[in-house]
């Protein structure tokens, strides 16, 4: 076996993915391995590969977004690849900020009721004590 390769227990630990999901990357074909015999060894290709995969996951990009990534650089080249990657990453920014906007809409609705919430069993007598503390954490 060659260094440039990685085997693919060595796959998995460099990226810290599961057997599961190389697997899986590969069954979708965003990745392509070598094989030989049963074994599966990656390139260089599918090193670099992975770390675009892994990066558009952490951004939130579906599978077939960052397939479509990948694949236009295969048939276009790099520029057409990065010019996708800014129309591509604005969309996912700006649904990012909604998800956001939505999220702290929640939580200060959220934090209202449960203030509403200790402040009535206080106004009715009863014992507030560990609903004070709940509040206050």
């Amino acid at each position: 076996m060659s260094d440039s390769r990685l085997t693919f227990k060595e796959m998995c630990t460099r990226f810290d993915v599961t057997p599961r999901t190389l697997r899986y990357y590969e069954y979708i074909e965003l990745l392509t391995p070598e094989r030989q015999g049963r074994s599966r060894f990656y390139r260089s290709r599918d090193r670099a590969r992975m770390k675009l995969i892994l990066r558009g996951r952490k951004y939130g990009f579906s599978l077939e977004s960052i397939r479509q990534w990948l694949d236009i650089y295969d048939e276009q080249g790099s520029e057409a690849q990065r010019q996708l990657w800014i129309e591509n990453s604005g969309l996912q920014l700006a649904e990012l900020q909604t998800q956001r906007d939505q999220l702290d809409e929640t939580i200060a609705e959220l934090t209202n009721l449960r203030q509403r919430t200790a402040e009535s069993l206080d106004a009715y007598g009863e014992s507030t004590e560990t609903v004070r503390d709940i509040v206050e954490d």
